[in-house]
């Protein structure tokens, strides 16, 4: 086998083309074996060079990859996608429409959410008198944890038949369930299955649409976007809570029951009509266990599934601790009605912090406030001020958990992998709502709170409800400290 002489080359490696495209150069020395003549397209064999030769190329093709590393760094993109940005979303357009339709939707989800205190206390008053106060409680926990446990069955059922039919199908099952409460009134089975089972498949079906379409549409306003669908949440809890109010006292349960589920239905499916999907997902759904690799992912959905336990605690007692203080129902709706004006308010001011200040930033703030109001504020609520004072700013941050959540998931993960990984994330939050004011009622039932004339005997409640927001801060932080510097500002 005849050998060439040594021959001096110089090789070239451009790195792909983009905003900071280099060329790195090398010389090697080679020894070419000339077994036969080298054809078009011949692929030369790599283990004919010298061993110099091959560190030098092996050293080229590591730092080819380092600066393409540095290049995502420079742009803001996760160093691991590998092509950060092959489909630019528009960030608006056709997109405000379907927030629009979203933003209604999550308006009568929340609306459910946020009178299920008023609607308890007049259940527990006119037809349910011989039921405590955690098993009707237990009702729309049930609800609430259907509602975001559904979420990986939600998204498999609109990649079959498309986002648009499955938010159809959530706000008819919705509103449904609704009428069906009216003549459940007298049953506690019976509101298990009409308030808790159907409201938990709409509330699925509205909820994982309402966090996973924003995705496809936006990428800088993605916050903002999260935010004003959230607000319409806020929007709904607010007015309908005053308006709950109003109706069982002037009406009675079961009409105010029936008067939710036809406002929404009358309301909701017009607009379900505007949902459109930007592009068509895959109809398979891949559930990747392997995300949970990704430790700032895996903290997030700690952090989500430990904080979520108390979120629902202040808007399902706060009648409670109001009518203790010795205030009437008319006071108990206003600061219930307070708590969910804040929190409409938190919901957005927070989707535009996200975009300003950067997500995991806004996440943390959020559990630390949490943490804050539960501790320094609500276990000291003697009077009507305090108590105003905890509804403000808890409601706040109790809104804002619900905008920077899924969208610190929508970003950590990339749109590519978003809606997998947000209904994994919501799924999450099931065990927390589901026996998370259970137990607060269980501390409340066992202290005699219902007979309580100060917030003393709540407060074994309102330190569970702040133990499970600190233990949530503290998974925000370890998730914030293990990310890249460049993740963590999105």
């Amino acid at each position: 086998m005849p050998i060439l002489p040594t021959a001096n080359c110089h090789l070239t490696i451009v790195s792909p083309p983009g905003p900071n495209t280099k060329a790195l150069s090398i010389s090697a020395t080679a020894q070419v074996v000339a077994m036969r003549p080298l054809r078009r397209g011949n692929t030369p064999n790599p283990r004919s060079l010298t061993g110099q030769a091959q560190v030098e190329l092996s050293a080229v093709a590591s730092s080819n990859e380092a600066n393409q590393r540095d290049d995502a760094r420079v742009s803001g993109e996760h160093p691991s996608s590998p092509n950060p940005n092959p489909d630019p979303l528009p960030d608006g357009g056709y997109g405000w429409a379907v927030v629009f339709a979203c933003f209604v939707h999550t308006f009568w989800l929340n609306a459910w959410t946020g009178s299920w205190g008023i609607l308890q206390v007049a259940l527990l008053k006119q037809t349910l008198q011989h039921s405590s106060s955690s098993t009707v409680s237990f009702v729309g926990s049930l609800g609430l944890a259907l509602g975001t446990g559904l979420g990986v069955p939600a998204v498999m059922l609109a990649r079959r038949i498309g986002a648009r039919n499955t938010g159809l199908l959530g706000i008819t099952i919705y509103g449904v369930g609704n009428i069906v409460s009216a003549e459940a009134v007298h049953s506690v089975g019976g509101l298990f299955i009409a308030s808790g089972v159907l409201y938990g498949l709409g509330g699925g079906c509205i909820y994982a649409m309402s966090n996973i379409l924003p995705v496809q549409w936006f990428d800088k306003r993605l916050g903002t976007a999260n935010g004003i669908i959230k607000l319409g949440g806020g929007i709904g809890a607010t007015v309908m809570a005053i308006v709950a109010g109003m109706l069982t006292e002037k009406v009675g349960i079961a009409w105010t029951f029936r008067i939710f589920g036809l406002a929404s239905l009358g309301t909701g499916i017009p607009v379900a009509f505007l949902i459109k999907e930007r592009r068509t997902a895959p109809r398979n759904y891949n559930f990747q266990l392997s995300i949970f690799k990704e430790l700032p992912f895996s903290f997030i959905f700690g952090a989500g599934a430990v904080g979520i336990f108390a979120l629902y605690a202040p808007p399902f007692f706060l009648p409670y601790v109001t009518n203790a203080l010795g205030f009437d129902n008319t006071t108990s709706t206003g600061v219930v009605a307070c708590f969910n004006a804040c929190m409409a308010i938190g919901r957005l001011i927070s989707g535009i912090a996200c975009d300003k200040l950067g997500t995991m930033n806004m996440v943390f703030l959020t559990m630390a406030l949490n943490t804050i109001t539960f501790f320094a504020v609500w276990s000291v609520s003697y009077n009507l001020a305090t108590l105003l004072v905890f509804a403000v700013t808890n409601g706040i941050a109790n809104g804002a958990f619900f905008v920077t959540m899924p969208t610190a998931v929508s970003r950590l993960l990339g749109k590519d992998r978003a809606a997998d990984g947000i209904s994994i994330a919501l799924a999450g939050w099931c065990p927390g709502l589901l026996v998370g004011n259970p137990i607060a009622g269980a501390l409340i039932d066992v202290m005699g709170a219902d007979k309580a004339t100060s917030i003393v005997p709540f407060r074994p409640a309102v330190f569970y409800a702040g133990g499970t927001a600190l233990a949530s801060t503290v998974l925000v932080a370890a998730s914030r400290l293990v990310m890249n510097k460049s993740v963590a500002r999105m």
